[in-house]
This record gives structure tokens, sequence and C-alpha cells, in this order.
């Protein structure tokens, strides 16, 4: 068993396990180890594990780990709190862009007194659907607009889509959305590996931006709300259908930090 430092950190409630692993003295990214940590009751508490490690060209790289302890796909508020995380141990500058790689590619980041700027991927497509949409902002999403999110059991709906067929064998996020005005979305998440629904997604929040512009066609900009609070997501429209220029904007704030043996 080993002693290992560990730093928690939370965006609109999407909350996170970190640890500084430049010098790579954890090795414990098994399955088994990254659910204890990341367990609420047994370990420290979080919907995913990040490592911020070292990268031959930027800044930094962010490894990510859903809570069910499988490696995973982007996360938009993880990239945030990492963020934060680089510029509170002097990694990086506050107030300046720097770069660092996810495991969906490069990323631009920007820390200002308590709000991260994280520019996400490109969206070369979205398939839309009669009643639903589908697209890939760093992680896949699903989303449906209802006249009102409040009441519905996000679990429930959110699951029967995760594991549809129609999306196997990976599955996906799941996302439900309304509008409270032109420009500004409620949004509530399911996700995948979390396999519940999360205070706040920001893959999601920008995959519910982007299908909010199809019925909005003049806004590429929006404010969402979420359960953990208010985000914002901007974008441009190409010419070839896809998405450039995306950002995702809100807070991401230190929780507290310590040691534990794993």
């Amino acid at each position: 068993m080993n002693m290992i430092d560990f730093y928690k950190y939370q965006g609109t409630g999407n909350d996170f396990v970190i640890i500084d692993n430049r010098d790579n003295h954890f090795d414990g990214c098994n399955t088994e180890t990254v659910r204890f940590l990341c367990d609420r009751r047994f370990g420290v508490g979080g919907d995913g594990l990040m490592l911020l490690e070292n990268h031959a060209e930027y800044d930094f790289t962010m490894r990510y780990f859903n809570s069910d302890g499988n490696e995973a796909s982007m996360c938009g508020n993880g990239g945030r709190c990492i963020a934060a995380f680089a510029v509170h141990l002097n990694i990086v500058p506050a107030k300046e862009t720097f770069q660092f790689m996810a495991v969906d590619g490069l990323h631009e980041a920007k820390y200002d007194d308590g709000i991260v700027s994280l520019k996400m991927i490109d969206v070369k497509n979205v398939d839309a659907n009669d009643d639903y949409t589908f697209l890939d902002t760093g992680s896949p999403h699903f989303v449906q607009f209802h006249e009102s999110v409040e009441n519905l059991n996000i679990n429930k709906m959110g699951s029967e889509v995760r594991y549809s067929d129609t999306f196997m064998p990976g599955g996906t996020n799941a996302n439900f959305v309304h509008f409270i005005n032109d420009n500004t979305i409620k949004v509530r998440t399911y996700e995948r590996g979390v396999e519940n629904e999360t205070l706040a997604c920001g893959t999601g929040v920008v995959a519910s931006a982007i299908s909010a512009h199809l019925k909005k066609k003049d806004i590429n900009e929006f404010n969402v709300d979420v359960l953990g609070g208010k985000l914002k997501v901007s974008f441009e429209p190409n010419a070839d259908g896809g998405f450039n220029n995306i950002w995702l904007v809100g807070p991401a704030t230190f929780v507290f930090k310590g040691t534990i043996e794993v």
C-alpha cells in the first residue's frame, strides 16, 4: 500500500479527484483503485479521476478515468478543472492561454480569477434526427429537447438511451434540454461511466448548445443552466455542416487536498 497525495476540484458540481503524476509515481490506474478513489463512501469521492502528466511538446497531458474505473473519452468540466489545477501548481500562468493534450486531441485553455475557458475539439458533423441529435464533442452525446426537463426521470430515460441498440457497442451519454429563452437552455445529463445523472457535463453542454443552434440558426452563443450552476458555450458553424472555435466557459474550483492510502 502507498500513500498518495490528491486534490479535489469541482466545476459546476462535476467533481474530480486529481493527482499530480508528472513524476509517474502513481501506478494505480487499475479499475479497482480508480473505483475506490472515486467512491463517495469509502474513498475520496468524485465523478472521475484525472492524472496530470508531462508532455514532450505541450504544457501537460490530461488522463481521465470515469468513476467506474475505466479510462474514458474527453470530459469538458474535467478539462476545465485540470486547467485550474495546473495554474494553482504554477505549471502554467494565469490569464494567459496554454495548451494541453487529452485523449481527443489538443486543447487550449485560459484561467482568469476562477473562470476557465476551454477550447474544445472541432465537431465534424451532427446527426440530426426527428426527435434527437447525436454528435461527438470529445465524447458521444444524444440530445433531446423537451418542453420542460424539471420533472423528467433522467436516470430511467438516460439509461434507456445509453444502453439502447442504436448506440452499441460503446453506448452514449444522454442529454435532455429545454429552452429558457432564445439563447439560454437548461440541460440535464446522464453520463455513461458514472451511470447516473451528474450535476453537469461539459461535453454534454457543448453538444446541447450546438443542437440548440440547429433550432435557433442565428445564435452561436448560449448560456447554459445545469444542476450545478451556469456555463457558457460559443462556436462558429462552418460550410461543411460542422463547428469550429468551440469554447466552454465556467468556474473551476479547488475544494480540498489530502493524502490517502491505496
